[in-house]
């Protein structure tokens, strides 16, 4: 049987290739085929004893299989021994060009670091840069091409505003200006506003509120309108809004009863930052009826005279304390303690400093409240002042804070007035005291204060007698 096997292979010989067609991928069909291609192979059957050829067409085929995974991989070879064994290559295969670009692995995570497409790639992008758009086509046959929209422009309108939307826009920037005393901040925002008509009520609003207000707010509102005048409002438009404040002063008068003096201030002060016409004035002359409206114009028209004279209008109303220097505020409250000391209106004192606007700076005037006393000769001053400083601080207008440090700036600086004042250190401890007991100081700033205690010899004109120094 083998020498009929052999005799018809070399008579029949077959190509490996050819015998792996017979061959499916799958492994079943692998196995149904193997069984039937083991007793038959080109319609002629065979005997057991031809296995050996059949392993040989398993081999050749593995090694084909061995060869395309090859490919895949680069840098390993895979194959078979003669034996059936794989065999396993570490050599790599070497760089080059053509290798570089059949290499289907992906590039690194972090890539080229460039956009996708120049920047043009995507749903939803505005394309390359650089790339200018030509403007598109319009059909005119279209049925919805609408010939007054081809060369329309579109531009943002604000809606003027109307009297119930203007004081409640208008009224929280000027409080808030009164805060931060920005000019340039107010005039932004009022002209992105569409005022419309309204912008005569501006100056109207902005007095009746300041009208209410602190005197370093009357100055912060003159400062606004000046700044306003020739940007936001015309002098016509200041006119209009200073003759309805005239009409309705009766109505001021009410909740401010100095209304009349204080509007008149306002226009004798517009009339010196010229922006408001001098014939103002004097176009009412012998046609007002209403008393608040003649004291008002006769107020504005005593201040214009007395600027002919020298008196400067440009800070009528003073500035806020925050704003004036160090020493102005030292010098006006050196003035109010004298004052007081010669009036003893211990209500105008209260008044006086509450009208400087310092509540940070109250520190000061109980320092020179104390220096004050130290320099007297006599204990009236120190009476006075001592009152002063109780009912200041019963009322909370100077703060426990503000009343300490002004004490303890006296105990830093004592060494230096001793200088000046022989018995400062006496006077300071007897001042300490009558304040503890009083209630203006507490025991631990009272045990604070210095104390120099040394004896003193016996010097002409003592009379014999040793005295003690503190």
């Amino acid at each position: 049987m083998a020498t009929d096997c052999e005799a018809w292979l070399n008579s029949n010989p077959v190509e490996a290739d050819d015998l792996s067609d017979s061959f499916q991928s799958d492994d079943e069909d692998n196995g149904k085929s193997l069984n039937k291609n083991i007793n038959e192979i080109n319609g002629n059957w065979m005997s057991s004893s031809c296995s050996s050829i059949q392993e040989a067409r398993l081999k050749a085929k593995a090694k084909r299989r061995l060869r395309k995974n090859s490919s895949r991989d680069s840098g390993r070879g895979d194959s078979l021994s003669d034996n059936g064994d794989v065999i396993r290559w570490t050599a790599t295969v070497p760089n080059s060009p053509k290798s570089k670009l059949l290499d289907r692995r992906s590039r690194p995570g972090k890539g080229r670091g460039l956009p996708k497409k120049g920047g043009a790639g995507g749903k939803g992008v505005w394309g390359k840069s650089g790339e200018v758009y030509e403007p598109e086509e319009v059909d005119e046959k279209d049925p919805n091409y609408d010939e007054a929209q081809v060369n329309c422009v579109y531009e943002t309108v604000v809606p003027p505003l109307d009297e119930r939307d203007f004081e409640r826009t208008v009224v929280p920037i000027v409080q808030e200006y009164f805060e931060h005393g920005d000019t340039n901040e107010v005039l932004e925002m009022l002209a992105e506003l569409n005022l419309g008509s309204m912008r005569s009520d501006v100056p109207s609003l902005a007095v009746s509120l300041a009208l209410e207000a602190k005197a370093s707010h009357r100055e912060l509102t003159s400062r606004l309108l000046a700044r306003l005048c020739g940007s936001v409002l015309l002098p016509n438009d200041l006119e209009k809004s200073f003759d309805r404040l005239l009409r309705e002063l009766p109505d001021l008068v009410l909740d401010t009863p100095d209304a009349p003096q204080l509007v008149g201030q306002f226009i004798a002060r517009a009339v010196g930052d010229q922006i408001l016409s001098q014939s103002f004035v004097e176009s009412y002359k012998g046609r007002v009826d209403c008393e608040y409206t003649r004291a008002a114009l006769d107020r504005a028209a005593v201040l214009l005279k007395m600027s002919m004279g020298g008196l400067r209008l440009d800070n009528k109303w003073g500035a806020g304390g925050g704003q004036r220097p160090v020493t102005q505020l030292i010098k006006e409250m050196n003035l109010l303690l004298k004052e007081f000391v010669l009036s003893g209106d211990v209500k105008e004192a209260e008044r006086c400093l509450k009208d400087l606007e310092v509540p940070h700076f109250h520190h000061e005037f109980v320092y020179e409240a104390i220096i004050m006393v130290l320099e007297s000769k006599g204990e009236k001053t120190s009476k006075m002042i001592l009152q002063l400083l109780k009912s200041l601080s019963e009322s909370s207008i100077i703060t426990v804070d503000q009343m300490r440090r002004g004490y303890e700036r006296v105990y830093l600086d004592i060494a230096e007035i001793n200088i000046d004042v022989p018995r400062a250190y006496f006077i300071l401890e007897q001042f300490v005291d009558c304040s503890f007991s009083v209630g203006v100081v507490d025991i631990k700033l009272r045990d604070l204060c210095p104390s120099r205690g040394r004896k003193r010899f016996i010097s002409e004109g003592d009379g014999g007698v040793i005295k003690l120094e503190s």
